[in-house]
């Protein structure tokens, strides 16, 4: 279950932060974590690195959009969205004995928004529901640097932008870092370490994936807002995932001149790897006649799923218990020696090697 102080966090952040969201759709805790991804490495077991995966149980190495619309239960609220959300795992990396802890979150919330010209709020032809068997990624496994000067426009600029952060708490007072950010921080964040990952929302019309999960889609002029580029005329609902790590409870055992200690499951202690999937399992049906029909009312601008009469509502209770045994014999949620599959730490600048456990150096 989505944890009230978290979730209300999230809520002071986004609504302060993104402007007139349509609709946030939560996620209780991880439906599962484990090194499985259907769209980067599809029909292989394990995958390179760790993920917590939310959304439909029916997550396997060969999921289709079939066998997610099979799924018997999702652990996100609404329960048409049969869709899987996933990211890479975060550790506590405990330097005098050379371990790696999980780190706990508090669950997702997704962000389903109508923006850019192609919006008929906007003057557009209106907004595309995700068609059957779309899948895509934002983000970038092997970065460890920033490249792009910030605000430079090109979709590369903007693929490197939509992976951010904010610190909660920063410095122990109730105050909130609003000012996105690629990296990790340097400090404690006493309310919780808020990673944000904008997915792309234009479409070419055609591919449903690509070679590198990125060519099909495009990000809008603004990122959160703006036009498509003519490459990929199809505007799509676009995601926004939000994350809060509890990296509070390890303050006492790190100090800011020791270095930053948390890393992706990726081997990135930089956080410019952060990254993350989304494979389509929804009723399109349904999710087309909500984009079209419920994004008028005060509730829905607001954010409010539950404003959608089209769409049936789990409870966090019930979302909550919807679960999936990995797929993969490790325990990855244990005190470890070292990362899951071969993700030996990797600073950068350049981009990182992607080991596979037959490559993996000694």
């Amino acid at each position: 279950m989505l944890r009230p102080s978290f979730t209300a966090l999230l809520t002071v952040i986004l609504s302060t932060g993104v402007a007139n969201a349509w609709f946030r759709l939560p996620c209780t805790l991880p439906m599962v974590q484990e090194r499985i991804d259907p769209i980067v490495n599809p029909n292989q077991s394990p995958s390179q690195h760790v993920h917590t995966v939310h959304g439909g149980n029916n997550f396997y190495a060969n999921t289709t959009y079939d066998s997610l619309r099979k799924s018997s239960c999702t652990n996100c609220l609404v329960r048409q969205d049969l869709s899987n959300y996933w990211f890479p795992k975060l550790y506590f990396h405990d330097r005098a004995k050379n371990t790696f802890e999980p780190v706990p979150d508090g669950g997702l919330l997704i962000y389903y928004q109508n923006r850019g010209t192609n919006d008929v709020a906007n003057g557009g032809k209106g907004l595309k529901a995700f068609p059957k068997g779309f899948r895509m990624i934002s983000g970038n496994p092997a970065a460890r640097t920033k490249l792009y000067a910030r605000g430079e426009g090109s979709q590369a600029e903007l693929r490197e932008r939509a992976i951010e952060w904010a610190c909660l708490g920063p410095k122990n007072t109730y105050s909130f870092d609003l000012s996105p950010k690629q990296g990790f921080p340097t400090t404690n964040c006493q309310y919780g370490l808020n990673a944000r990952i904008h997915m792309p929302a234009c479409w070419d019309g055609v591919n449903l994936d690509s070679a590198d999960h990125r060519s099909h889609v495009a990000h809008l002029s603004g990122l959160d807002n703006g036009a498509c580029p003519s490459t990929h005329p199809v505007g799509l609902i676009r995601l926004f995932y939000e994350v809060t790590w509890r990296i509070d409870g390890f303050a006492s055992r790190w100090k800011e001149s020791d270095g930053w200690p948390f890393v992706y499951a990726t081997g990135d202690a930089t956080g410019h790897s952060w990254h993350g999937d989304f494979f389509n399992g929804w009723d399109v049906d349904v999710l087309q006649r909500a984009i079209d029909t419920c994004n008028s009312t005060p509730d829905q601008l607001a954010g409010i799923v539950d404003a959608c009469p089209l769409f049936n509502i789990a409870s966090q209770a019930d979302a909550g218990k919807c679960k999936k045994s990995s797929s993969v014999p490790e325990n990855v949620e244990t005190t470890l020696t070292k990362l899951p599959g071969c993700n030996p730490l990797q600073y950068g600048p350049g981009d990182a090697t992607i080991y596979s456990e037959s490559n993996c150096p000694k």
